[in-house]
């Protein structure tokens, strides 16, 4: 793999658009009914979100949002790595760039709802690697046997 490029995604492109149906799909078909609350296309093009998209070379390699709550704290969105790049670090690449921005924007908080289980397990242990603890519900968010949520203070 070549370097990454990062960069922030208008979600115009067919390759995201594409990516981020892959995900939806994904999230369906590993959650239980009534338990996904991932943002569909509509849903990441509102003035609150920014999305970003990696690219190696002209392929899409991963995707990630920012959701800013308005209260100072932020939510992670929408992070999905291409199947052909997986345990490449796209994820991590796309993380940092959101810790990034967040930072400079003054958050003070950055959260995440995700689900429980054997295909969720590589993306925990990323968040935790960068320092996110297990925490309560957050932004209206309900508590169920299947999701959990993650913080980092910044």
């Amino acid at each position: 793999m070549s370097a990454l490029s990062i960069r922030e995604d208008d979600l115009t492109g067919q390759p995201t658009r594409d990516l981020l149906a892959l995900h939806l799909s994904g999230m369906h078909a590993n959650s239980p009914a009534g338990h996904v609350f991932a943002l569909d296309l509509s849903g990441l093009q509102v003035p609150e979100v920014t999305v970003w998209s990696a690219w190696d070379g002209e392929a899409i390699a991963g995707i990630g949002a920012l959701k800013d709550l308005g209260d100072g704290s932020a939510e992670i969105k929408s992070m999905r790595t291409h199947p052909d790049h997986l345990r490449r670090g796209v994820g991590a690449a796309i993380l940092e760039r959101i810790i990034e921005t967040a930072r400079a924007r003054g958050l003070g908080r950055l959260s995440l709802e995700t689900g429980s289980g054997p295909s969720f397990e590589a993306a925990l242990a990323m968040y935790r690697k960068r320092g996110f603890q297990p925490g309560g519900v957050f932004a209206g968010y309900e508590a169920s046997e299947f999701n959990q949520f993650m913080h980092l203070d910044l």
